[in-house]
């Protein structure tokens, strides 16, 4: 067993440690899918969802952080969540507040109804993977509830505008996009999810860790696939897809000699390419 000694973190390690990874992820997709469909999105729809993709988060590790002993803890993000408990627990209530608040006041009627609707799933999804279904085998993995959390997240927004004859593509290379990032870290961080009593996607299927390895592979390719017929926006969207796709591989294949820890802190950042045609349109602009 390796046993886990903190210290203090690296400076790579703060954005991970800090819940803000995936949120920036988040938040970049759903700026790149409403652009792609000619869709409405205010600074206040990225602001609502970036709020609620670090709530549930930090719910995760705190929840987690809290149910573990200080000799079981096995990474930085879930020890400061430990060691800083009532800290962050007054924080979340923080941003809860304001997200509410901006919700009321800037979402329509539509709007804030998608919100509560995909709320629904993420306090069912926290609950049972965190409490009740923990340590079930037959549980639905995490890695599959996170994909589908993060395609409802990016799309819950601009979802009267889908068109899923055109539009369905992109969501479903997103979804095995962000299946394929849950899975590898899961890979990855096998011995931490044995440590913390957590069950993974490596842990209930072994013998699937290859397709895991080539999933990033794969999601590239079909993505350069369906640029092919895609029309401008489409295609900068998929491209994107495939550029993740490239990226998260590469931090695979390097995992071993980078070390679990960067690897992991990495793989988000892999996600992240929808800030390129971002920042290509407001320099244009």
């Amino acid at each position: 067993m390796h046993t886990f000694s903190p210290g203090k973190p690296h400076w790579w390690q703060w954005a991970t440690i800090l819940s803000l990874d995936a949120p920036a992820v988040a938040v970049a997709w759903q700026w790149l899918f409403a652009h792609t469909i000619g869709s409405s999105v205010g600074w206040y729809h990225h602001a609502i969802l970036g709020a609620g993709v670090w709530m549930a988060y930090s719910a995760d590790r705190w929840i987690e952080g809290w149910r573990l002993g200080d000799d079981q803890v096995q990474t930085q993000r879930h020890h400061f969540y430990q060691r800083h408990r009532w800290i962050t627990f007054a924080f979340w209530l923080i941003v809860f507040g304001s997200s509410v608040t901006l919700a009321f006041r800037k979402l329509d009627v539509s709007d804030f109804t998608a919100g509560l609707i995909l709320l629904s799933p993420v306090i069912v999804y926290l609950l049972s993977h965190q409490l009740v279904h923990r340590h079930h085998p037959l549980r639905v993995p995490k890695e599959l509830c996170v994909a589908l959390l993060f395609v409802g997240g990016i799309t819950v927004f601009s979802f009267n505008a889908i068109d899923f004859s055109d539009d369905g593509p992109f969501l479903a290379l997103f979804g095995l996009l962000c299946f394929a990032d849950c899975a590898l870290i899961s890979i990855w961080e096998d011995e931490v999810d044995r440590q913390h009593g957590q069950t993974s996607l490596a842990l209930q299927f072994p013998g699937g860790r290859w397709l895991g390895h080539l999933l990033p592979w794969i999601i590239a390719l079909l993505s350069l696939g369906f640029t092919i017929h895609a029309d401008d926006s489409q295609r900068t969207a998929l491209f994107c897809v495939a550029a993740s796709g490239i990226l998260l591989g590469g931090v695979d294949a390097m995992h071993r000699p980078w070390g679990r820890q960067f690897a992991r802190a990495v793989a988000d950042l892999t996600l992240l390419t929808p800030i390129i045609p971002w920042l290509w349109l407001a320099l244009r602009s």
